[in-house]
């Protein structure tokens, strides 16, 4: 049995409330027993003491949309780059995930069952994963690689299986195929992207039908949920309509899906970092011809709707869509979402709580609160001043998950300085 109290910061729990300052965690194996002012915590013999030298200790923070196996999604490197590639890339990925005080992500396509087993095995050091291994898409549809020159561009290897399925009868067995391959959920395409080669984002994809069996064949195994790519109207009004869990990107939308997603309770995750990222390669002449006008618009577009959205009240869980921007580079997400509205306690609750909320792991992780798993970590700077400056992983010195120091830069915790008390 191992205690260890972190103590000497300033507690930001990840529910919202007020700081506390002189706060402590006190923490038994892997698992939070109590959090609050220091001198209201009973210290068993024997602790570990981490000091988090007057930084601010929060919940480790949690993607809820994430591609660990890409970097970019360059058509010329499924071309030209072993598929081993894809999975030692994926090693120093999930590590930067990690550094960047990630403890959690929502897998939303490419990573398979072994990604996951490794690092829940310790062989690789990453973030906990939940996977929806293949997202779903129709014949020509946003994860269709096929391109008009005849190839067919795409990532294929056991236990990953093929993303197109059409009609009712096809897309029952595709979610099945899915769900055998470790699904922990189902990814849909139900619009196209910003700079796909075969749609465009406001075309609708799946029909209504198609998209409940989607809903309905997960809820069989273990309710499993739907997360939805949605950036025009229709696919998401289908989407939700159809039952889906949450929507990713809402780039487009309106009134009407913002009330019918507060009528179902549905989660968005807007991403607000990839199509940020897609305007900036574009104003540096990076895309393509057919791709120029919509990546100069959408992130304008896209920041006014997911505003209005916030405005509304819909539930909001930070996403990021690292793999198609880089790496480590999370934290970033949380200064985008202040710019539709939020406060920075808004923004590390979207990065949070309503991060395992959106995932099913609320309660064990998202808040720091006694019985949840000891995901925590520590800041050098004040993220209620300065929300922008968590966006730097050299901000973050310490990261614990599940009771485990994975990261440790702040000198005076270092384990030579780690003391052990016998009669507290």
């Amino acid at each position: 049995m191992t205690w260890t109290l972190i103590k000497n910061g300033t507690l930001i729990d990840g529910t919202g409330a007020d700081p506390i300052e002189n706060a402590a965690v006190l923490i038994k194996n892997n698992t939070i027993q109590r959090v609050g002012p220091e001198n209201s915590i009973k210290i068993p013999k024997g602790t570990d003491i981490l000091d988090a030298g007057g930084g601010f200790i929060m919940p480790g923070f949690i993607d809820a949309h994430i591609h660990v196996m890409a970097n970019g999604f360059n058509r010329e490197d499924t071309i030209y780059d072993p598929l081993s590639f894809y999975f030692y890339r994926a090693v120093e990925n999930l590590r930067l995930t990690l550094d960047a005080g990630v403890t959690s992500v929502r897998d939303a396509g490419l990573a398979d069952a072994g990604i996951k087993m490794a690092v829940e095995k310790g062989i690789i050091k990453g973030p906990r994963l939940q996977i929806c291994v293949t997202p779903l898409s129709i014949t020509g549809g946003h994860f269709d690689f096929w391109l008009k020159s005849g190839y067919d561009v795409k990532v294929t290897y056991p236990g990953y299986p093929d993303s197109i399925c059409d009609g009712v009868e096809g897309v029952r067995k595709k979610v099945r195929e899915v769900l055998r391959a470790g699904a922990e959920v189902i990814k849909v395409m139900v619009t196209g992207g910003i700079m796909s080669a075969n749609d465009g984002p406001k075309a609708a994809q799946f029909t209504s039908e198609e998209l409940r069996v989607v809903v309905e064949e997960a809820s069989f195994k273990d309710n499993i949920k739907v997360m939805a790519h949605a950036h025009g109207v229709q696919g998401m009004k289908n989407a939700i309509d159809a039952g889906v869990h949450s929507i990713e990107h809402g780039t487009y939308l309106d009134d009407k899906i913002i009330n019918m997603m507060l009528e179902n309770g549905t989660f968005l995750v807007p991403t607000l970092m990839a199509n940020k990222n897609i305007k900036e390669l574009a104003l540096q002449g990076k895309t393509r011809e057919w791709e120029t006008e919509a990546a100069l618009k959408v992130f304008d577009i896209q920041k006014e709707n997911i505003k209005r959205a916030y405005h509304a009240g819909v539930r909001i869980a930070m996403g990021t869509d690292c793999g198609v921007v880089e790496h480590g580079t999370n934290l970033k997400e949380l200064a985008l979402l202040c710019e539709i509205g939020m406060d920075p306690m808004e923004a590390i609750v979207a990065g949070t709580k309503t991060g395992a909320e959106c995932m099913g792991w609320d309660s064990e992780l998202g808040t720091l609160e006694a019985g949840k798993l000891a995901d925590i970590v520590i800041s050098r700077v004040d993220p209620l001043l300065d929300v922008e400056a968590l966006g730097d992983p050299e901000n973050i010195v310490v990261v614990i998950k599940d009771g485990e120091i994975v990261k440790d830069t702040l000198e005076s915790i270092s384990k030579k300085n780690f003391l052990s008390f016998d009669n507290i």
